[in-house]
């Protein structure tokens, strides 16, 4: 038996994050959902989301009951460091390990996070994953179209202040937290 978890939606302009954990010897899947508001100044600036992804990772163990000795496998990404800082402290070393997650595990938690953002309306991309610049862009322009979901963007990222849907979004918000 072996836990595996792994991450959807970092990259993405929309919505948060999916955390998704598996157990490969029953098939079983759970996921827990980051806010997009920990993608959004100020939190975003404060690496909140790591904070909040050890918190996910541990409250998903506990839902599938993480038995004794049982490893966890988990992804790569750095949204994970801090989640494998906590669990090795509280696992030790050698039930911990960082892997590149591919087949069920990874189909699940991306579908899970696709299942997310149609919920909000929005149609991906078929190639999403191979076209990551173009998945950007087709996000950004439906936010265009759909000004009122702008609430379920990640603005936290530097680069978005050269977009004007994002400049006068985070004005408008930086004004609303002044008050």
């Amino acid at each position: 038996m072996t836990i595996i978890i792994d991450d959807a939606g970092v990259g993405d302009l929309l919505f948060g994050v999916v955390i998704g954990a598996f157990r490969n010897s029953t098939q079983e899947f759970r996921y827990e959902i980051l806010d997009v508001k920990y993608f959004r100044p100020p939190r975003f600036n404060q690496k909140e989301y790591l904070k909040q992804a050890s918190k996910a990772v541990f409250k998903l163990l506990d839902k599938l009951k993480l038995k004794p000795d049982e490893p966890i496998h988990i992804c790569r990404g750095y949204i994970f460091d801090e989640a494998v800082k906590d669990l090795t402290k509280k696992y030790g070393n050698d039930r911990i390990f960082r892997v590149k997650v591919t087949g069920e595990p990874q189909y699940l938690t991306e579908t899970a996070y696709l299942d997310e953002i149609r919920n909000l309306g929005y149609r991906p991309l078929e190639e999403r994953d191979k076209k990551r610049a173009k998945s950007f862009f087709h996000m950004m322009n439906w936010l265009r179209k759909n000004p009122d979901k702008l609430r379920y963007a990640k603005t936290g990222w530097p680069r978005l202040s050269r977009y004007r849907l994002f400049r006068s979004y985070n004005q408008v918000r930086s004004k609303e937290s002044k008050r």
